[in-house]
């Protein structure tokens, strides 16, 4: 009785946590800045404070503990760990490209998910990029953008960090897709999740170290990222020009011009350091 009151709770706490930006957004619509305010982030003071919370988190707890995991657990199991996350979300990731009908990225997500679930002991061992099995990660959030949803005004989350509204509403149903929420031996459960938390903060020590060291302001290069990364993950990593004529929103603010890609500018060059690092972003990976 007492388990299933617990896995009831946590679905519950999971689905307001999903939410509870939506109402934060409606609370403070008011407050959006002047005429000078980036028409992507009317509500850039209130994100900068959850940015700044986010950030002493991070230093005071989440930094140390992935810094302490990364210096004593040997680097094999830390990659087997972090395929085996990876490996769930290719589960998740098949459901996704099938929504958009996408059938090649649907198949690849599945063969990798059962390949190496199967034979790569649950997902430690990747044998399906070793097999040159493309991996396609998708979400809800990239489902309702492909079908035309925007993206809406930007978003920091508390300690989920960067989004949009448009990624915030898909966010219950991302969590409703995770497999490691099912498990019902709740410490079990919460272990997994923890390590996953842990990994994903690892795998980002280079990046944010390489962030902390340039002068810039890192909330706006963090949310200018996020924006053009994500929305390249929806178009599959070639996003157009220009979008008559598509089922796309316009969104030419987030498309730099051939110009300044052409260009070898420190923000650009900055940019693909910190992408090569492991600034999370959502595209096509090839093996």
């Amino acid at each position: 009785m007492n388990l299933n009151k617990s896995l009831v709770t946590h679905k519950t706490l999971r689905g307001v946590l999903g939410s509870s930006a939506l109402i934060v957004l409606a609370l403070l619509s008011g407050c959006a800045t002047g005429p000078n305010a980036n028409p992507r982030d009317p509500l850039e003071p209130f994100n900068r404070g959850v940015y700044q919370l986010n950030d002493a988190v991070d230093r005071a707890v989440l930094k140390p503990v992935a810094t302490a995991y990364q210096d004593v657990v040997p680097s094999l199991i830390r990659r087997g760990v972090n395929n085996f996350f990876a490996n769930l979300q290719d589960a998740w990731s098949f459901v996704n490209n099938a929504l958009q009908f996408k059938g090649e990225a649907a198949a690849d997500s599945a063969v990798r998910f059962g390949v190496n679930t199967f034979i790569g002991l649950g997902g430690v061992l990747d044998v399906a990029t070793e097999m040159n099995i493309e991996k396609h990660t998708k979400d809800f959030g990239h489902t309702l953008g492909y079908w035309g949803v925007a993206p809406g005004p930007y978003l920091v989350l508390p300690l989920l960090g960067s989004s949009t509204l448009r990624d915030t509403v898909a966010l219950p149903v991302d969590f409703q897709g995770d497999i490691v929420g099912y498990i019902e031996h709740i410490p079990t459960r919460n272990t997994l999740i923890a390590m996953r938390l842990v990994d994903d903060r690892a795998n980002l020590l280079k990046a944010s170290a390489m962030l902390d060291e340039v002068a810039l302001d890192k909330y706006t290069f963090v949310r200018d990222a996020y924006l053009q990364r994500r929305r390249s993950a929806i178009y599959d990593g070639n996003p157009p020009d220009d979008d008559t004529g598509g089922i796309f929103p316009a969104q030419p603010e987030l498309t730099p011009s051939r110009e300044a890609l052409r260009s070898e500018t420190p923000t650009n060059a900055l940019t693909e350091t910190l992408s090569n690092a492991g600034l999370p972003g959502d595209e096509k990976v090839k093996p």
